[in-house]
């Protein structure tokens, strides 16, 4: 029996439509386009206004995205994993009401939770159940509305985040393409850099915690941007090294789209040239768990059978790593 690798063989993506631009920010907060784009890179991200729609609204967009895009039947689909830190609720898992909201009534599902990582930390998890042999159809859904948890007074983050969502499907591969090595890692000195204090087992909700806005993120971006620019290189670095991969051989850098400063940093690393760096941060943002396949969505195109894509991410905890995965298709 020849051995299974796991393949992404089809991507989905969503955005809201309501456009919050950095000039629309300029009345918000005391910021001004110039220094949000020197800063981050980012232009504009999008926002989901509707109060009564949460994370699984823009998973199940994204997931039904790739379904009509792919043309499989959901019911196919033997299991789902949602990779989000914005989950719509506490208990209930996210990913259990989106299988079933887009038809995926055989799949079983749960949610993934790693921050900024929980994307690129799904992947693993997708292609281990896939190389296993038990699972054929593995959908991965990243996606966050990051806009319930910021605090639109507080500029050093409302200028970050975005709400997105993007979805890929995992399946068996004989060719030897998908999902290639990996490189996942993580560290609790980050629990004090970037976190939400309040709403958990810790600090649970009250009164005192909604009035001094602790369930909003809160971060010190000085901290969090040295440990991301270093270790989103270190890991990617050691991805191509281990794999006895040159910068000639890496046909795609897919980032984690937190700052372009830091994407900057770890394609410099690599020695790449701008050409084979996806970025799109400077229409949507952070979108947390949505940034990698959002790239994949936005990208499809480009992307051919066999093509070299190295993943990076980072995110709170501090948890990041690098994956290094081979396409699997020629988009028809």
């Amino acid at each position: 029996m020849n051995t299974i690798t796991a393949a992404i063989t089809a991507v989905g993506g969503y955005v809201p439509d309501f456009v919050l631009s950095n000039k629309v920010l300029e009345t918000m907060v005391e910021t001004n386009d110039e220094w949000i784009t020197t800063r981050t890179g980012i232009k504009e991200r999008r926002i989901l206004k509707d109060a009564d729609k949460g994370t699984s609204y823009l998973a199940i967009k994204a997931a039904q995205d790739l379904i009509a895009k792919a043309n499989i039947d959901p019911l196919e689909i033997d299991m789902i994993i949602m990779a989000t830190a914005t989950p719509d609720m506490m208990v209930a898992s996210t990913g259990v009401y989106v299988a079933t909201e887009i038809g995926a009534t055989n799949a079983f599902a749960y949610d993934l939770q790693a921050a900024c990582s929980s994307f690129l930390y799904g992947m693993s998890t997708a292609a281990a159940y896939v190389q296993s042999g038990r699972y054929k159809k593995v959908l991965l859904i990243g996606a966050d509305k990051m806009s319930s948890i910021v605090d639109y007074t507080d500029r050093a983050t409302c200028i970050i985040f975005g709400d997105g969502a993007g979805a890929v499907l995992f399946e068996p591969n004989y060719e030897g393409l998908g999902l290639q090595d990996e490189y996942l890692r993580s560290d609790g000195v980050g629990r004090d850099f970037l976190k939400i204090p309040a709403g958990g087992s810790l600090i649970p909700p009250s009164e005192e915690t909604v009035k001094n806005r602790q369930h909003n993120i809160m971060q010190d971006g000085k901290t969090v941007f040295k440990y991301a620019v270093t270790n989103m290189a270190d890991a990617s670095e050691l991805i191509l090294q281990r794999n006895n991969l040159t910068n000639q051989d890496v046909d795609w850098l897919v980032p984690h789209q937190a700052n372009k400063r830091i994407i900057d940093a770890t394609a410099g690393r690599l020695e790449l040239e701008d050409s084979k760096v996806l970025v799109n941060i400077e229409r949507y943002g952070n979108t947390t768990s949505g940034t990698l396949p959002l790239v994949l969505a936005d990208f499809e195109d480009k992307f051919k059978k066999g093509d070299n894509i190295i993943f990076a991410a980072f995110g709170g905890g501090f948890t990041w790593g690098s994956i290094y995965l081979k396409w699997a298709y020629d988009k028809k």
